[in-house]
């Protein structure tokens, strides 16, 4: 068996998605997710350009040689760009392995270590009683953890907090939107939050929040312990991770979980915070960690560590992410949890996909392969269409991180 054919499909179906086809001479074809939000047409390029000409002839069931040739081979190695490109090509590769052994990808990952994947959605409001209502509505439809974010106030707007509930889009327009960040109103803010999910919804329900990279450490550690008698499930990327020793700080002043890892691309990057233990969740993706095998090697690193999965699943992954991190969920042993934030109507029509969601669990589809397509007809209906996520800046005009 050969590869034939190696196609990149850009669509909009509300938000934008890169997608990678690999199709082989016996007819057997593999999808990828190459999204990268706010730089997508970077990998489109990296992949019809650079890529997908090494890709012609060779044998599709090599995977970890693949990838090794398209790793090494590049010389310029890592980034976000080379790895969202390389985990396209490892998962169509894993997707048509699959197929090509009748079975679907978790089974050969080593089987089932668990029944169902946990996840968590996304409650947020402008105010607090507003995210409690939407916590009530995800314990309504099931879901056993939950991530809550509320407005600031004094703040005009506050990552994590949109108009659309469900489907939450941070990539807005045309040109990075400014956002205003106040850290003291914050620090103050977060506490009420969750004295206040406690008090309405109990000590049993998971409850998850993310500072999105905008604290010190030691402003980090505060919020750490000041939400201690709340129990949070994790505090996630409470600092920028370029700076790995300031991890050790926040670990030293508190109890509270950390996660980190959506910006990570390699194991490289989270090398130093799992194995000295100072993340509690990692949280590296397929779809930008450079696919199912590389990203098995950052959990089984973990797994030596006492580190638990619970990787990223923002709306910027599309359902052949979604659906290939949940094959790994199920097959590894030491997962935490997945976020899940629910694709649109449109977006699930574009990628038709088997997995479910029942009871606070998602289950992989049980098709040979990954069990998502693309139907490239309805994908071809909605072209690119740009969009970048927002920037920040101090209330005295400072760059901060968004």
């Amino acid at each position: 068996m050969r590869i034939i054919d190696a196609k990149v499909i850009v669509t909009c179906p509300g938000r934008n998605f890169v997608t990678l086809k690999i199709t082989t001479d016996e007819g057997v074809t593999g999808l990828g997710d190459a999204t990268l939000n706010g730089r997508e047409l970077a990998v489109v390029s990296y992949l019809r350009d650079h890529v997908c000409p090494l890709l012609i002839g060779r044998d599709p069931a090599r995977i970890e040689d693949i990838w090794q040739y398209l790793y090494r081979g590049a010389y310029w190695r890592r980034g976000p760009v080379t790895m969202t490109a390389i985990a396209a090509v490892d998962t169509a590769l894993w997707d048509i392995k699959g197929k090509y052994a009748g079975m679907p990808v978790y089974q050969l990952l080593g089987g089932r270590s668990r029944d169902g994947v946990t996840v968590y959605g996304h409650a947020n409001g402008e105010s607090i009683p507003e995210v409690l209502d939407e916590v009530a509505r995800y314990v309504e439809l099931g879901y056993k953890a939950v991530r809550v974010q509320a407005g600031v106030p004094g703040l005009a707007s506050t990552y994590g907090v949109s108009a659309d509930k469900m489907f939450y889009e941070p990539a807005d327009a045309r040109r990075p939107t400014e956002n205003t960040w106040s850290t003291p109103q914050y620090l103050r803010m977060v506490p009420e939050l969750f004295a206040a999910v406690r008090e309405r919804f109990g000590p049993d329900l998971h409850v998850l929040h993310d500072v999105h990279h905008r604290l010190t450490p030691i402003e980090a550690a505060r919020l750490g312990a000041s939400l201690e008698e709340y129990h949070p499930f994790w505090l996630e990327d409470p600092v920028p991770a370029e700076l790995q020793e300031g991890f050790r700080l926040i670990r030293q002043q508190t109890t509270t979980p950390i996660a980190v890892g959506e910006v990570f691309n390699s194991i490289w990057d989270c090398q130093r915070l799992i194995t000295e233990q100072l993340i509690d969740y990692i949280r590296t993706t397929v779809v930008h960690a450079g696919g199912i095998t590389h990203l098995r090697r950052i959990f089984d690193l973990a797994a030596l560590h006492h580190v638990r999965t619970g990787s990223h699943g923002a709306t910027d992954l599309s359902p052949v992410c979604m659906s290939a991190a949940l094959h790994v969920d199920l097959a590894v042993p030491n997962f935490g949890i997945q976020e899940y934030m629910r694709h649109s109507t449109l977006t699930d029509e574009v990628f038709p996909h088997g997995y479910r969601f029942e009871d606070g669990y998602l289950h992989p589809s049980e098709e040979p392969g990954l069990g998502v397509e693309i139907d490239e007809e309805l994908a071809g209906r909605y072209p690119y269409d740009p969009a970048y996520l927002p920037v920040n800046r101090l209330t005295d005009g400072s760059m901060h991180n968004w």
